[in-house]
């Protein structure tokens, strides 16, 4: 089986998983405990794809700018600073940092 038949059996299955979202009950999803696990699942998910993507590189882990951005923002955060501010701290220390070469 080639690569293309994979990809596509891999978006079936991804669309089929979704479609099977409208058959749960509405009765289940009313229900505080679930959403408690719905909202709980979202951020760790969201959590652990920031840290892949800012130590993660192909197959190796690096140390390089993308961690001092992230600890950066995590900072301005802590600060309850607004979204946007989080953001532009983030890539400005990246960019600082990459400017001073620390890639």
């Amino acid at each position: 089986m080639s690569l293309w038949m994979w990809l596509l059996l891999a978006c079936l299955l991804a669309y089929g998983w979704k479609l099977m979202g409208y058959l749960v009950p509405a009765s289940l999803l009313r229900n505080p405990r679930m959403s408690r696990v719905a909202g709980t699942m979202t951020i760790g998910l969201l959590a652990s794809l920031t840290l892949v993507n800012t130590v993660a590189s192909g197959q190796a882990l690096v140390v390089d700018a993308r961690l001092g951005a992230l600890a950066t923002a995590g900072v301005a955060l802590l600060f309850r600073a607004p979204f946007l501010v989080v953001v532009l701290a983030g890539a400005g220390a990246a960019a600082l940092l990459r400017l001073a070469g620390w890639n």
